[in-house]
C-alpha cells in the first residue's frame, strides 16, 4: 500500500432483493465499462467464481455491452482443468461467457498446457510447475498493463469479488501467509481450506490498485461474515482488506438479507 494514498471508504448499497441487486450491478457494470472504453478505448475486468457469475446474469442480452472492448482475467483460479467442474472459467463460461458475444481470445485464462505438470502428486513434484503457472498468468497481466500504465501494480477498470462464510475473497484465505504479499501479482497456493487446495489469486497489491471494486453477496448466510467485514474490519478477515487507494473506489453490493446484521451506513444506489 502506498503511504500518500489513503484506502476509500466502502460505499455499500443494500437491494430488496436478489433481482433488484442483479439489475442495479449491470447498470453499474455497463456505466464503468462505458467510461473505460471512452479513455482507453477497453475495459479491463477481473472476476472471481462462487455464486457471481449467475449474479452477473443481469448482462445477458442488456443493451450497451461492448464485449468486444472487454479484456476478462480470473481474481483466482483452481489448478484444474479449464473444463473441470471445479474451475472458474468453467463456472463464468456457462453461466456468462457461452450466453454472450465475447470474443475467445479476450477471456485470459490459465496455461492449459501447465496444468498437468501443476497438478502433480506429491506436491514438491507440482512446486515448479505451480511457480511456472503464476508467473505464466502475471505475464499476461503484464502484457496487458505494463505498456499502459507506468504504475508499479496494474489498474484494473472493474475487479468483482464475492466472500465466503469464512470471509476469504479470490483466494486469499484467513491466517495465510499470502495476506501479506506486496510485490507478486499473482501467486499460488498448495493449502486452500477449501478444495480445491492448489490456486492461482490475485494478490493485495493488485487488488488495492484497481479503479473499482466491487463485492457482490446476497442471502442470509452471508449476514453474519458482512457484519465482520464491514462493521469489525479491524479482526483482519481478507475481505476486510481489501481498499484500493485513492482514487480507487470499493463498492458492496448486497440484498437486504446479507446486510440484515450490518451497521455500516448504506448509500442509495445512483449511477
Amino acid at each position: 500500500m502506498s503511504g500518500i494514498h489513503a484506502p476509500s471508504a466502502p460505499i455499500v448499497c443494500s437491494f430488496a432483493n436478489p433481482d433488484e441487486l442483479i439489475d442495479s450491478l449491470a447498470l453499474f457494470i455497463i456505466k464503468a465499462q462505458k467510461e473505460s472504453v471512452q479513455k482507453k478505448g477497453r475495459f479491463t475486468v477481473a472476476v472471481s467464481g462462487g455464486s457471481l457469475p449467475k449474479q452477473l446474469s443481469g448482462l445477458i442480452g442488456r443493451n450497451g455491452v461492448k464485449w468486444d472492448k472487454w479484456q476478462v482475467y480470473y481474481a483466482d483460479e483452481r489448478i484444474v482443468p479449464l473444463d473441470h467442474e471445479d474451475s472458474n472459467h468453467a463456472l463464468c463460461t456457462t453461466h456468462l461467457w457461452s450466453k454472450v458475444p465475447i470474443p475467445t481470445e479476450n477471456i485470459h485464462t490459465i496455461d492449459p498446457t501447465l496444468i498437468e505438470r501443476a497438478s502433480a502428486e506429491p506436491v514438491i513434484d507440482a512446486e515448479d510447475a505451480l511457480e511456472d503457472i503464476a508467473d505464466a498468468y502475471e505475464q499476461e497481466l503484464i502484457r496487458e498493463f505494463a505498456s499502459k500504465d507506468a504504475a508499479r501494480f496494474p489498474v484494473f477498470d472493474l475487479i468483482l469479488l464475492g466472500v465466503g462464510p469464512d470471509g476469504h475473497t479470490c483466494s486469499l484465505f484467513p491466517g495465510h501467509p499470502l495476506l501479506t504479499e506486496e510485490d507478486r501479482w499473482i501467486a499460488y497456493i498448495t493449502d486452500s481450506p477449501k478444495p480445491p487446495p492448489r490456486r492461482l489469486t490475485l494478490t493485495y497489491p493488485v487488488l488495492n490498485h484497481a479503479a473499482r471494486v466491487v463485492f457482490v453477496a446476497a442471502g442470509a448466510g452471508k449476514a453474519d461474515t458482512l457484519h465482520t467485514v464491514l462493521d469489525v474490519p479491524e479482526e483482519g478477515l481478507p475481505a476486510s482488506r481489501v481498499r484500493p487507494v485513492t482514487p480507487g473506489q470499493i463498492y458492496w453490493f448486497v440484498d437486504e438479507a446479507a446486510a440484515a446484521k450490518v451497521e455500516y451506513p448504506k448509500t442509495p444506489f445512483k449511477l
